[in-house]
């Protein structure tokens, strides 16, 4: 047996269940959480359970300065997909977080000064075309994008910003990486309460603690822990692309389970940003 399929099978598991994401976290809004407490309480649980692993090895690689940048975007990642995913369209939110094509040229031109080729070009022409068709096209001018699609937008850049960070500290246990990125969100969460964007949950029913403990520890933790675990042991290429599932998961369950749907435009934009994320996945290392 080939000894990249588990971790390819464990990517595409990990990949749909990212994509289905949206699933439990409108379920749980349903009872009572809002996004920002959701996160403080599950992503600081996750990093408790992380801390006593996640300890040693930072102490061993002491690259302070790293796990600071993980942290930062990182959690900023988590925070924004996670807030917008909560009260956005999903569809709509999925596709503007899948412009990394367009983050990863320009920050690898930026702060890798990597020379991109005509393919990367044409890569981010589509993204960007795409977004903008998705945005409502020459509408956008009439109106600005809404916060929910910015924090989209942003939670895609910051998620380029961290894979960059992670290819760049390959020493770091994933342990390590992991733990950085949840106090991150945490502590971000934590800030957005205290500066009253949202208040602490006034749950009282055990049943819907339960519901969010068992997220935590299973959806949550599979998520996260399984793809990253995955994509350190697979081919750039090719994990890039199982990846794509996680979109396909999203639109798929959105226009199933929540009746959402789009225009001809839409669809147009949906597809120009999918064959940019192929564009770029499928391309060969110079």
């Amino acid at each position: 047996m080939n000894n990249s399929f588990f971790p390819a099978l464990v990517l595409v598991i990990s990949s749909i269940f990212w994509g289905l994401s949206w699933l439990p976290l409108k379920f749980l809004n349903q009872h009572g959480f809002e996004g920002i407490p959701l996160l403080l309480i599950s992503q600081g649980l996750l990093a408790l359970l992380f801390t006593p692993l996640g300890l040693k090895g930072a102490r061993q690689a002491n690259k302070s300065l790293s796990l600071l940048g993980i942290a930062g975007a990182g959690g900023a990642a988590i925070l924004c997909f996670t807030y917008a995913l909560m009260y956005g369209d999903v569809i709509r939110v999925m596709v503007l977080f899948y412009l990394l094509p367009v983050w990863g040229v320009l920050g690898g031109k930026l702060f890798l000064h990597e020379q991109p080729d005509a393919q990367r070009w044409i890569g981010v022409a589509l993204a960007l075309g795409g977004a903008f068709l998705i945005l409502g096209g020459f509408k956008i001018f009439d109106a600005p994008p809404s916060w929910i699609d910015l924090l989209a937008l942003a939670s895609g850049l910051f998620f380029a910003a961290n894979n960059m960070l992670y290819r760049a500290e390959q020493a770091l246990p994933l342990s390590t990486k992991l733990m950085a990125m949840f106090w991150g969100c945490a502590v971000l969460a934590l800030l957005l309460i205290v500066a009253g964007v949202q208040s602490l949950p006034s749950v009282n029913t055990g049943m819907s603690w339960l519901w969010l403990l068992l997220y935590t520890f299973t959806w949550l933790l599979f998520s996260n822990f399984a793809s990253q675990w995955a994509v350190t042991r697979m081919e750039a290429g090719r994990s890039s692309i199982i990846l794509i599932v996680e979109l396909v998961a999203a639109v798929i369950s959105a226009l199933l389970i929540a009746n959402e749907r789009l225009n001809g435009i839409e669809w147009l934009g949906c597809a120009m940003v999918v064959t940019a994320a192929i564009l770029e996945a499928g391309r060969k290392e110079s």
